[in-house]
């Protein structure tokens, strides 16, 4: 008997093809135009070799060995639920007693469920707010170096993550769209709490055919479609500041500054004029002095600048722009450079960032209320930026600045994960397994043995979604999706909300914690709750049984012709609409993040020579710049094990993409296997050429799973090909904090030994034990 369930991902909304207690297929959503291909992993994935089948326990820490320890190598031994839940209540119970609250990390960062009710990291927030409270995180890696600027200088992080201005807007009323990072359709295919369409091509498409010019600043062709007839201006990563000022100085020289702008919706001019005109440093930030630095001809500058000047023009930087020594400057810069010409809030016009990061950005829409689980307030209050887990690991009590504020990290016993997995995310792996070692127990909810779960003491198995009910929904999206449970769970996993619930029994909190609902009380409840948020605006729902029954409710498209632009009601009018700033104006200086005294984030926006770049003495021992970015075969490390992935890899291991020219100058071509090296680490990795990737500059995906040669050992090679043992963990700046790996020099060269076996999606050592 076969069976079709509606279901949704971060990838896409389709229907489960179930045959036997087996999903055997996929169905892309009928109403999706561009369903994309990752959703045919599904399968592969659900019923992957490596998911975690019953609950484990690393030998080692059921031995003692736990703070001190490093982690990876030990075997793990199966236990009953009833052994794992009494053995992480005492755990958590003997750490709040002895360490207080905050000794518990849970930031659990990660993409996790699409569905907003099983959203792992929110039911263990929940749970471990309502137990007595925790140490969070604060922002994303995807932008947080821009979360902590934006508000400072625009008054809102709306133009990273809301409603910017829209396609239809642009489309209409811009001649001409300037795309540091460029527009890369493979971001588009996932969004967070999933997607009904897929709508950046659709939208992409309809600004090129009306004629829309696209000016792409991007060391890879390739991060704009063909049929978009881009113009390509090669950059050398890590610069981008340097063009923007110098264009702002081509600007000033030719008198084409909107000084009534400048004057009436802008604050800190004078200081931001001085600098780009050399009279605060004595160095005049003209294209002749940008060319060296960026590689970029003084006339291109010039004329890109003008070309600006003389059309109306939207200018946008990719998420990834941010992810880099000092990520924040370029963005202040692109925003500064947008206000000098007196952009932002005209028609289809100014300053935004991420429409070639994610699907639905810039989607012409109404404001639906999202479907989710209600916020559960933290009592500590306590959190640390989310990329500074090793700092906080390294140096337990130890300061640090962090967007105005000095605080102090805490000490952390217990490392709590559920829906994300940090050895994907995170930088310099090497450094944050010697950094692990410090917990003195580490507690994993998951799928899959992941890296993170092979690095864990405690591993619970959790349901994918297609073993559970739930709801999926997007601020991105105008589709609520309905998700039915598939199939039974594979081997002994459980929900997360159930895990947690039986946790919270043995602690004394379960009907607190579970407000005396199950499953399908809970999604009722919650959806009672979304309708009549939604009568407040007007809409009319479906109530859940037809929704149910129907699989998915769409909110009525947005009329043809409606358009938005972001800050337009501040241009008309900026006294009765001010920003959110403290000058209620853009600020081009800010006297707040001057005050902070940051000599890596000064009061406006400056050119500060990267850390690691090809500009700089390091780039004699290693003269490639890695960036690694978000794949197309996967969403970050999820779908790893799929066919999808699989069919991408170059003798199972992830490519690494070179210019023609760089591949020869090191005896390497293309399919060959290739050890990637810096300081920090070592990885393989399959070799592609493409002549649209500019020279010096290298890209290999972010997402296969870590698996180290000798695991458990710091330094050991990665056999798969994961890059994030080559990026660098250092903070954006005090500022942001945010995560550098973008600004990552790497070396190349022919693997010659005896090709190693991937063992990453295998399970590790398990030893029975009658116990």
């Amino acid at each position: 008997m076969t069976e079709i369930k509606p279901h949704a991902a971060h990838w896409g909304s389709y229907d489960a093809v179930v045959r036997d207690g087996r999903v055997v297929g996929v169905r892309p959503f009928h109403r999706d135009p561009f369903p994309g291909s990752l959703i045919e992993a599904v399968p592969d994935v659900v019923h992957a070799a490596c998911r975690v089948d019953r609950p484990h326990i690393r030998k080692g820490w059921l031995e003692g060995r736990r703070k001190g320890a490093l982690r990876g190598g030990d075997p793990f031994i199966p236990v009953s639920w009833d052994r794992a839940v009494r053995l992480v209540a005492e755990e958590t119970r003997r750490v709040r007693a002895e360490h207080g609250p905050t000794s518990i990390f849970g930031g659990s960062y990660g993409w996790s469920s699409a569905g907003r009710f099983h959203h792992a990291r929110s039911q263990l927030q929940r749970f471990l707010g309502l137990g007595g409270g925790y140490t969070g995180q604060i922002n994303a890696y995807s932008y947080a170096a821009a979360q902590a600027l934006l508000p400072h200088i625009l008054g809102t992080n709306e133009v990273l993550l809301g409603r910017t201005t829209d396609w239809a807007a642009i489309t209409r009323h811009s001649k001409v769209m300037l795309c540091l990072g460029g527009l890369p359709l493979r971001n588009g295919f996932v969004t967070s709490g999933a997607a009904g369409v897929h709508s950046n091509e659709i939208n992409l498409r309809r600004a090129a055919e009306a004629g829309l010019r696209f000016i792409q600043i991007s060391p890879n062709r390739a991060d704009v479609p063909d049929w978009c007839s881009a113009e390509w201006v090669p950059i050398r990563p890590g610069s981008d500041t340097a063009m923007l000022l110098a264009m702002a100085h081509v600007i000033i020289a030719a008198g084409r500054e909107d000084r009534d702008y400048l004057a009436t919706r802008c604050v800190g001019w004078d200081k931001l004029r001085a600098y780009v005109a050399g009279e605060s440093d004595g160095v005049a930030k003209t294209p002749e002095w940008a060319e060296p630095i960026t590689t970029i001809p003084a006339a291109t500058i010039r004329r890109i600048a003008l070309e600006l000047a003389d059309n109306p023009a939207m200018l946008t930087a990719t998420w990834s722009l941010q992810r880099a020594d000092y990520g924040e400057q370029p963005y202040w810069m692109l925003a500064a450079l947008a206000a000098m010409l007196g952009k932002i809030g005209k028609p289809g016009e100014g300053v935004a960032y991420g429409y070639g990061s994610v699907n639905g950005m810039g989607e012409p829409r109404h404001e639906v209320p999202s479907f989710s689980m209600p916020a559960t307030r933290n009592p500590t209050g306590a959190f640390i930026p989310v990329a500074r887990i090793t700092d906080m690991l390294e140096n337990p009590g130890g300061a640090y600045d962090f967007n105005g504020r000095t605080q102090n990290y805490p000490d952390a016993r217990i490392i709590w994960w559920a829906g994300g997995n940090p050895f994907h995310h995170h930088q310099d792996l090497n450094r944050m397994l010697r950094a692990w070692a410090q917990a003195e127990t580490i507690i994993i909810q998951e799928q899959h043995w992941t890296a993170a779960a092979r690095h864990a003491d405690i591993v619970l198995p959790a349901t994918t979604t297609l073993e559970r009910n739930d709801i999926a929904s997007s601020g991105r999206d105008r589709f609520v999706r309905a998700m039915h449970k598939a199939i039974d769970p594979v081997g002994q996993a459980r929900n997360d909300h159930d895990i947690l619930a039986d946790i919270a029994e043995e602690l004394g909190f379960r009907d607190r914690f579970t407000e005396q609902r199950n499953e399908d009380a809970w999604l009722r409840h919650l959806f009672e709750q979304w309708r009549q948020n939604c009568a407040r605006l007007g809409y009319d729902t479906p109530d859940f049984d037809s929704f149910w029954a129907k699989g998915w409710w769409e909110a009525d498209p947005p009329t043809h012709g409606q358009e938005y632009t972001q800050f337009a009601q501040f241009r008309l009018d900026p006294e009765e609409h001010p920003l959110d700033t403290p000058s209620g104006k853009v600020e081009l200086f800010s006297e707040t993040i001057a005050s902070f005294r940051y000599n890596d984030a000064p009061g406006h926006p400056v050119w500060i020579e990267p850390r690691e770049w090809l500009g700089g003495e390091q780039a004699q021992r290693f003269p490639l710049h890695l960036l690694s970015f978000q794949p197309a075969t996967r969403l970050h490390g999820q779908l790893d094990p799929g066919r999808v992935a699989a069919a991408d890899k170059i003798e199972g291991r992830e490519p690494i993409t070179l210019n023609p020219e760089d591949a020869a100058e090191r005896g390497i071509a293309p399919g060959d296997i290739v050890r990637v090296f810096n300081d920090r680490g070592a990885c393989l990795g399959g070799l592609r050429t493409d002549p649209g990737l500019m020279r010096g500059v290298a890209m290999m995906a972010t997402g296969a799973w870590y698996d180290p040669l000798e695991p458990g050992v710091p330094g050991s090679l990665c056999v798969h090909g994961n890059p994030n043992v080559l990026t660098p963990d250092i903070g954006t700046s005090r500022l942001g904090q945010g995560p550098s790996a973008q600004s990552c020099l790497v070396q190349v060269e022919k693997w010659t030994e005896a090709l190693p076996p991937v063992r990453a999606h295998v399970p590790p050592p398990i030893e029975e034990a009658t116990a």
